[in-house]
């Protein structure tokens, strides 16, 4: 049965047992306090047969305030609704998915008179992405006579999806670019540099270029004048994300993967006000593909595709990516890789498919290494063990090098960094693709 004996029974329970005191010298007491017990027993096995069944006018819905994102505390809201005759004294306790943080308690006790409501909050925290589930929420209730908690369960099981961090991707362009950059970008201020597209005449300056003078203006006015060009938008990137092997080592509390998937967010941030993104995630075979495009419902697409995706224990096939990205991407695109190199073969693959994507497209290959290798091999070492890291650290060094050499050989741009420093990097590079019109 499904009940608790109540405080209120267990103290009737010790009055009973007062005349015990007594009975030495008066043997009919024993048998009193045993017909009462037993009594007392039975009257609360009856309480709770009476009182077991809950009116359907008792409701528990569980409410969210929001999206859920890793490292961000979302709410969690229970509203109990009384819409009974009846008042009732609860006890509640959510279930919610075990590997979520619980900050608090997600347990309450209230008393909730008929024809009201009441709320109960409390905080939960997703460590990684993907899907949880929510269970019924388990309820007491006293019963008629106030003997006996009945137990049942109440609300709906639901499951939640966690989603990448967008506030934290926002804050990362933020720090990137710097503030007055990044609004610009995001209020599509004109961007002045070294792009190819017309924006206006100004007087000359001393240190401009020679070949943007305007000779037919300078005629025209008699004082040299100049052509002040804009950075190009609706300009083409694409971010190819590996979800290899190598992706699944851990850096603090999450993959490279994870980090990788922030740093690719905080560059759709930083250029959702002019250039189209799109996604590409692959391992052995394309997982997720999103066209380049632009504006909140791409945004809520991309977040959408990688709520779920986790890297695999496998080799990746960049020669079946690139293939892929050069059938379906026609427009001269930034092809952004987020992967990483720790050998020959891979780092063989990684260059030989390359050429599928020059000369239309202008490649980045981005390593994502596990720490900051150059810092490993300058400290001095201590130990016998310390020199074998220093040695094996050396190796990948010299082989990321070369690597990242002959992708510049082929016309590509390379950068290799750290989890750390991937996001500022990933946006500095960018910004200077756009402002000498690489594009």
């Amino acid at each position: 049965m499904n009940f608790v004996f109540s405080r209120k029974f267990f103290v009737l329970l010790a009055i009973g047992f007062v005349p015990l005191s007594l009975s030495w010298n008066a043997p009919a007491l024993r048998y009193a306090v045993l017909i009462y017990d037993t009594a007392l027993v039975a009257f609360a096995v009856f309480d709770y047969f009476a009182s077991r069944r809950l009116p359907a006018e008792l409701t528990i819905k569980r409410e969210f305030a929001g999206r859920f994102a890793i490292g961000d505390k979302s709410n969690i809201k229970l509203r109990i609704e009384n819409n009974s005759t009846r008042n009732f004294y609860l006890k509640i306790k959510d279930e919610f998915p075990p590997e979520m943080i619980l900050s608090e308690t997600r347990e309450a006790e209230f008393s909730i008179k008929a024809q009201t409501r009441a709320d109960f909050v409390y905080e939960l925290t997703p460590p990684k992405r993907g899907k949880y589930g929510f269970g019924k929420t388990a309820t007491r209730f006293l019963s008629n006579f106030g003997l006996v908690w009945c137990q049942t369960n109440l609300g709906e099981t639901e499951t939640i999806k966690v989603y990448p961090n967008m506030r934290r991707a926002r804050e990362m362009a933020l720090k990137a670019l710097g503030a007055v950059s990044f609004l610009a970008v995001q209020r599509k201020a004109v961007l002045r540099g070294e792009g190819r597209d017309f924006e206006s005449m100004r007087d000359y300056v001393p240190g401009d270029e020679l070949r943007h003078v305007s000779w037919t203006a300078t005629a025209r006015r008699s004082k040299l004048t100049t052509r002040q060009y804009q950075i190009e938008r609706d300009q083409t990137i694409l971010i190819a994300l590996d979800a290899g092997r190598l992706m699944t080592g851990r850096i603090g509390d999450e993959t490279k993967f994870d980090t990788a998937i922030h740093a690719s967010l905080a560059l759709m941030s930083a250029a959702r006000g002019g250039d189209n993104c799109g996604l590409l995630v692959f391992g052995r075979r394309v997982k997720k593909f999103l066209p380049p495009n632009k504006g909140v419902r791409h945004i809520d697409a991309v977040l959408e595709a990688l709520h779920d995706l986790e890297p695999e224990l496998i080799e990746p096939s960049y020669s079946r990516a690139f293939q892929f990205v050069a059938s379906n991407s026609k427009k001269r695109s930034f092809i952004v890789i987020l992967t990483d190199l720790v050998d020959r073969e891979s780092s063989k693959e990684l260059i030989t498919s390359l050429k599928l994507l020059r000369p239309r497209h202008l490649p980045l290959v981005v390593t994502v290494g596990d720490r900051d290798l150059n810092r490993t091999v300058s400290e001095k070492p201590s130990e016998i063990k310390d020199v074998f890291t220093q040695s094996a650290a050396e190796e990948i060094i010299h082989q990321r090098e070369s690597a990242l050499r002959l992708v510049e050989t082929l016309g590509g741009l390379a950068l290799d960094v750290t989890t750390n420093s991937l996001a500022p990097k990933l946006l500095e590079t960018y910004l200077k693709v756009k402002e000498r019109g690489l594009l």
